[in-house]
């Protein structure tokens, strides 16, 4: 953890922007007051696992939205690897040419939405890590130390946080608490995907990692959502076979 005057300056930053909101501190407050702290365009958090669909949390715009969606159905890109390797991911001009190599289709595709810099941060506590933090701008950034330092205080704060509501998701009735960091919304999403995912092993006959690809492989192949083209899984309007491309059946059967 940080230095403790640090901490206490980001934790005051991010109680305002939940005050703005009127409702209890959640990881979306802590992205917004990294957006207004850092030289930064946008930031958003992705819950991470290393045995259960990751997913996003919150992002704080369009094109920070995108950029969850595009790793989680990629498997590829700073978030990903900031969540692997347990340490920063600093990507301060995605058109270098080492990175693009990286990446291969994750550096095009954010470049097309409109980042130019990512900087992944992972959420850590010990041995625990519950997802990581992403900001981007549009423009080449290098964040220096001090703004490195806030990042990393952020990272620290959304950790405690995401943390926490874990453990109140898990071990208490949902209040409003929660709805307002929207974890029954959460909770639906990664359910809807593991339920799909599930589906494609009986319908392929393969393992859960395979069947998990090949939905994101789709996904991506089809330029839509995860956890649409999920939900079109689950409700029978797309079949997958062995043998042929995934069919939609528009009338649900």
């Amino acid at each position: 953890m940080r230095s403790d005057s640090r901490s206490v300056r980001i934790q005051v930053l991010v109680a305002e922007q939940a005050a703005q909101r009127g409702a209890r501190v959640g990881v979306v407050d802590v992205c917004t007051a990294a957006v207004a702290a850092l030289p930064v365009g946008g930031a958003g958090v992705s819950a991470m696992s290393r045995t259960t669909a990751s997913h996003p949390l919150c992002s704080t715009d369009t094109i920070s939205e995108q950029l969850e969606e595009l790793q989680l159905t990629l498997g590829e890109g700073p978030c990903v690897d900031a969540f692997t390797h347990g340490c920063a991911v600093l990507t301060p001009d995605l058109l270098s040419g080492q990175l693009q190599d990286h990446w291969t289709v994750f550096a095009d595709a954010a470049l097309e939405a409109g980042a130019r810099a990512v900087f992944a941060l992972p959420l850590q506590m010990g041995a625990i890590s519950p997802g990581v933090l992403d900001l981007y701008a549009d423009v080449p950034t290098v964040l220096d130390a001090e703004q490195l330092a806030d990042a990393l205080a952020f990272a620290d704060l959304a950790t405690l946080l995401l943390l926490d509501a874990r453990i109140e998701e898990t071990s208490a009735p949902v209040d409003e608490a929660l709805l307002d960091r929207g974890f029954e919304d959460l909770g639906g999403y990664r359910a809807e995907i593991d339920q799909a995912t599930g589906i494609l092993t009986v319908q392929l006959d393969i393992g859960i990692d395979e069947a998990f690809v090949r939905l994101r492989a789709y996904a991506y192949t089809q330029g839509r959502r995860l956890a649409d083209v999920a939900a079109d899984v689950v409700a029978h309007r797309i079949r997958f076979s062995p043998d042929n491309e995934p069919k939609r059946t528009d009338d649900g059967t």
